[in-house]
């Protein structure tokens, strides 16, 4: 792909896509010729069902699918990551303010839009079995490094009949929007000083308590407890109707199963792509599993199986 001199290259993230930020004309190219479905025209389907709700998302600017690329708005450069990185002193303030947008997310009924080929996209189900698969990336890439080879098998198929046994313990339905990557790497403030989404190709129907998990038990930025169950309680008290038990209980399933997931990734992102500086980030993936799990009795088989065979990381 050739682009003019205007364009310049962004430091890529954790995908196949490769970004082009052209400061002139305030817009980015997305350019993937691997899973271009799902970062080409999912993504712009999610983000036009974001913007149709008022929620600011980056709006597609031009297309040229054939050549494997988009254009879209540039929201800016400032991430509010960046901005906690620089400033601690506002985090609760700002926290706020990304709950207040979580819950306007969660209120999106639209599942079907139109893309740019003209054709209908439909939000998909985050079933049972896509959080299975995705708890097997663990499983597939972190464990053969970890484990005796002589019981992988036997740890494998104990580790697939306790995530099934823990799915079976969700209690709220498939019927709100999860963006499945809401943390604060993917919040960007704009010129306007608002907070948008970006990195929204992956969203699914999903359990309300997923996202929440998501920003509050963040692998890639560290908070302390006190200030973790204190932004928990501000979504709390901004969902009055919530049942509290029954919530915590999915909140505490999906960080686990989300932060084994991101284990599993981040061991392939090191072993097949070479990207090493993401195992850097495993312990403390470790750390708040450990913690959620040991707050829960439908994860003490499970946490069970993990210090057995992971005593490093977790306690009995």
């Amino acid at each position: 792909m050739k682009l003019s001199k205007d364009f310049r290259e962004i430091k890529g993230d954790a995908s196949f896509r490769k970004f082009y930020r052209n400061t002139k004309k305030n817009s980015i190219i997305v350019f993937s010729n691997k899973e271009k479905i799902k970062n080409l025209l999912i993504y712009d389907s999610i983000n036009k069902i974001l913007i149709k709700n008022y929620i600011i998302a980056p709006k597609l600017l031009s297309q040229n699918y054939k050549k494997n690329y988009i254009e879209i708005q540039d929201l800016g450069k400032k991430t509010i990551y960046q901005i906690f990185s620089r400033n601690k002193k506002k985090q609760y303030l700002i926290f706020k303010k990304i709950i207040n947008i979580l819950n306007k997310i969660q209120l999106v009924k639209d599942k079907k839009i139109k893309n740019f080929k003209n054709k209908f996209y439909l939000i998909k189900d985050y079933k049972s079995k896509i959080l299975l698969d995705e708890a097997k990336l663990f499983s597939y890439w972190y464990v053969p490094k970890k484990i005796n080879k002589k019981k992988i098998n036997i740890f494998n198929s104990k580790f697939n009949k306790e995530i099934k046994l823990v799915l079976s313990k969700l209690n709220f339905k498939n019927d709100t929007f999860v963006h499945r990557d809401f943390h604060v790497s993917n919040l960007i403030i704009n010129s306007k000083n608002q907070i948008g989404l970006i990195d929204n190709q992956d969203a699914l129907i999903g359990n309300k308590a997923y996202d929440l998990a998501s920003l509050i038990d963040d692998v890639r930025y560290k908070t302390p407890n006190s200030l973790k169950d204190k932004v928990y309680n501000y979504y709390l008290n901004t969902n009055k109707t919530i049942d509290v038990n029954k919530f915590k209980n999915d909140f505490d399933i999906l960080s686990v199963l989300r932060n084994l997931k991101i284990i599993g990734i981040f061991m392939r992102l090191a072993e097949r792509d070479k990207k090493r500086k993401y195992l850097k980030l495993i312990p403390y993936a470790w750390n708040m599993i450990d913690s959620r799990m040991s707050k829960n009795k439908d994860l003490i088989n499970l946490k069970l199986l993990l210090a057995t065979n992971f005593p490093k990381f977790i306690t009995k």
